[in-house]
């Protein structure tokens, strides 16, 4: 068996899970989520938890088992609790700000970069050079905050750039100095 596809994914008091053929829809507190899953993989719903089986040990049913039960238990807890990323700027001038619905960021190009945040994603900026992408469907949340982050990505010699709360950014060292005078 698979070690993360035979682990039940409980399900909050708070989220209603509704399974079909092929299909599970999920609504909770913070909104609601659907995903059409591989036919192989069977979902049952067992005491307020969710159970997923596989038909055999082929190598793709086993394959399945795992991601299955790990996007099914992502749905459940972005419903009830929700996703976030934090982002921080690193670099002189560089900043965030919100006109509206669009975040706008200066990260030292000759023009502001205007990001809009797709539906269900949105964006809260603490100060100039901190901000937060939440929303309840992890994949999103992570896609628009890499989106974020490759707008201008830390370099490795001053480290300046947009990078993840905690990221560790490998740093090089300069140019020597002593071998690029020529001697006479």
């Amino acid at each position: 068996m698979s070690r993360i596809g035979k682990l039940p994914v409980p399900v909050p008091k708070s989220v209603k899970v509704t399974l079909g053929p092929g299909h599970v829809k999920v609504e909770g507190p913070k909104g609601q989520l659907e995903r059409t899953l591989p036919a192989d993989i069977s979902v049952k719903q067992v005491d307020g938890e969710l159970v997923f089986e596989r038909p055999s040990d082929a190598f793709r049913h086993r394959a399945l088992h795992g991601l299955v039960r790990s996007l099914v238990a992502n749905m459940v807890e972005g419903v009830d609790k929700g996703f976030t990323k934090q982002l921080e700027l690193v670099g002189v001038g560089y900043r965030v700000a919100k006109q509206g619905e669009e975040v706008v960021l200066s990260l030292g190009y000759s023009h502001p970069i205007r990001f809009k945040p797709p539906k269900g994603i949105s964006i809260d900026i603490q100060d100039q050079t901190k901000f937060t992408v939440s929303g309840i469907s992890i994949e999103d949340v992570g896609q628009v905050a890499a989106n974020l982050r490759g707008l201008r990505p830390p370099e490795p010699y001053k480290g300046k750039g947009v990078r993840y709360a905690g990221e560790r950014v490998r740093r090089k060292p300069g140019k020597a100095g002593k071998g690029a005078k020529a001697t006479a």
